[in-house]
Parts: C-alpha cells; structure tokens; sequence
C-alpha cells in the first residue's frame, strides 16, 4: 500500500504540524524523501508537469523506481509530498520592529522568489503542477495555508505593540474568532478581533494575480504598493471583526 504524505497522515491521526524552526529526525528516509524532492522539482523546471515522470525522478533521485511505485504510487503523489516536505522547513517570517516593516520585507520575499532566476522557475512549476493535479493542489493549499499561519504573529506583534486597534484573530485552524479584550480608546469595538490570515494574505494576492494570472512583470515597488493598500485596509478596520466598520471615520463599532 502505498505510503500516505505527512500531511495526509496529520489529517488522520490529529498530529499537529511540526513546529516552525524544528527539523524531523533525519536518517535513511529524510534522505531519500529531500533527493526525491530535488529530483521532482529539476523535472518541474525542465519539463513541467506533464513531461514529469516516474522514471525521470529515478533517473535524478538514484532511488529505484519500483520504490517510487511502492511509496509514491505515481506523478501526484510525487509532487504532492514534494510540496509536503518543503512545508516542513524552518522558515519564519521577518521581524523588523514594525509591522510595515515586517510586510514589506515579507512582500519584497514574494517577489525576490518568483524573479530571482536561481529559483523562480521551480516554485512557478509547483504552482503550476496545482492546476492539472487535485492532490497537488490540495498539497498547495495546505503549503500556503501554513505559511500564512506563521505569518499571523506579524499582527500579533502589531497589535501587542498598539500599532493596530483590537485583537489578533488567529485562531484560524478551527474557524472561531479569538475573543480576547479589545482597546476601546483605539476605536475598536469591545469583543472584536483582528483577521490576522486575512490581513497578511492581503498582501501578496495582488503580486500572485500579476505573476499567475494576467503574467504580468513584477517588482518592488509593486510590493510596496501592496502594502501600503493593506496597511490603509487594517487601519480603516476592514480586517476587523465582531464589530461594525464606520464608513467615515474607519472605527469599527
């Protein structure tokens, strides 16, 4: 049978995702997974997902492809836990001591990592993967939905440090708002919440719809402007919640 990707086997078992800035045990098998994960996405870069094949990743892994057959049964799965390993870094997000700082730097990382030719092309190929594979996209999803989450202390930080009225809602993986005490004397609501995913992700959605959808060049100052328009949201109170938003004074009531 074949072997199921981590997250899938998260999903069953209720794990919870490994804790950003740890590593796994390594050993044999981290070892084969890490030069089968190169092997997929060398193939994603030179021939996109539909010229990857079994053989391909054997070939460029040194892992034999019945091997390949028993553990990841085909392409899908492949690129699936592919995207399931590269979740599994120890990336964190920037902390500059301000939060326009902070989006600023995450924004100019968006697009330093589909410019810079050193890797743009594999992580374009990944995306791409997603629009002609189901599980590859739910990989995507889950990939994304984890580095938003830990993304999501960058408006913690804001709040905490009185940049942004109210509270952070980051409780994101069950659906229910954080109710924690807001700052009246900021103009939030008493009760409302701050949503942290919505507010980050709001930051790099226009540069994905440039690079993605209308293939349009991107750059800094594009990312720049992504942030001013969401910092401008977050202080008008777009991204708050369990309150109203005042149309003139942006205060949420």
């Amino acid at each position: 049978m074949p072997e199921e990707t981590a997250h899938e086997k998260r999903r069953e078992t209720g794990e919870s995702a490994p804790t950003p800035g740890t590593r796994r045990p390594g050993g044999r098998t981290a070892r084969t997974r890490a030069a089968v994960r190169d092997a997929v996405l060398a193939g994603l870069t030179e021939h996109g997902y539909p010229g990857l094949t079994v053989e391909y990743v054997a070939e460029h892994s040194g892992v034999h492809k019945t091997t390949l057959y028993r553990r990841w049964k085909d392409v899908e799965g492949l690129v699936a836990d592919a995207l399931d390993l590269a979740g599994e870094d120890s990336w964190l997000p920037p902390d500059t001591g301000s939060l326009e700082g902070d989006l600023r730097a995450l924004a100019h990382e968006v697009v330093a990592s589909f410019t810079d030719p050193a890797v743009a092309v594999s992580g374009s190929a990944m995306i791409a993967a997603a629009f002609q594979s189901e599980r590859a996209a739910v990989a995507l999803r889950h990939y994304y939905a984890e580095r938003f989450a830990r993304c999501e202390v960058l408006v913690e930080r804001a709040v905490g440090r009185g940049e942004l009225p109210g509270a952070p809602d980051t409780d994101t993986a069950e659906g229910t708002p954080t109710a924690l005490p807001s700052d009246t004397a900021s103009g939030a609501a008493p009760g409302s919440t701050i949503d942290a995913g919505a507010l980050v992700r709001s930051v790099s959605a226009p540069l994905f719809f440039r690079l993605f959808i209308t293939r349009e060049p991107v750059d800094n100052t594009h990312a720049d402007q992504a942030v001013a328009v969401t910092l401008a949201a977050a202080r008008a109170g777009a991204f708050t919640t369990g309150g109203t938003v005042d149309g003139a004074s942006g205060a949420a009531r």
